[in-house]
């Protein structure tokens, strides 16, 4: 675990795109919420409810060149073009010291596991 992040590698049987990924979970429950597909800067990602807008689960692409065979499982700051320009306005003025609830506490503590929780129930789904 990097400070303050949760990462779990994911590797599927055969290539996915991100869209192709989230079509194949969608369906099914995880115990992190509903997935679903958002546009984050340049790339879309799959998140799940965030706890707080310090910690949510993302699934994000391992490589460059889609489709991909390997993803990251991780927490991070809510995703989203408009959760963007947010944080980063927030930690400006702050100082950074708007992300500490991501890096410390309960919520963050909650999301580490839910990656760990997340990561295996997405394997579990033999993709």
């Amino acid at each position: 675990m990097a400070f303050g992040f949760k990462l779990k590698k994911l590797e599927t049987s055969k290539p996915y795109t991100i869209e192709e990924l989230f079509e194949a979970i969608k369906d099914h429950e995880f115990t992190a919420g509903q997935p679903q597909l958002t546009k984050h800067g340049l790339t879309t990602i799959i998140t799940f409810p965030p706890i707080d807008r310090n910690n949510q689960i993302w699934v994000s692409p391992g490589g460059m060149k889609s489709p991909y065979s390997k993803f990251t499982v991780m927490k991070n700051e809510v995703a989203g073009l408009d959760n963007m320009a947010k944080n980063i306005g927030l930690g400006a003025v702050t100082g950074s010291w708007s992300r500490m609830s991501g890096t410390f506490g309960k919520k963050a503590k909650t999301s580490e596991e839910l990656v760990v929780t997340t990561f295996e129930e997405i394997q579990a789904l033999g993709l």
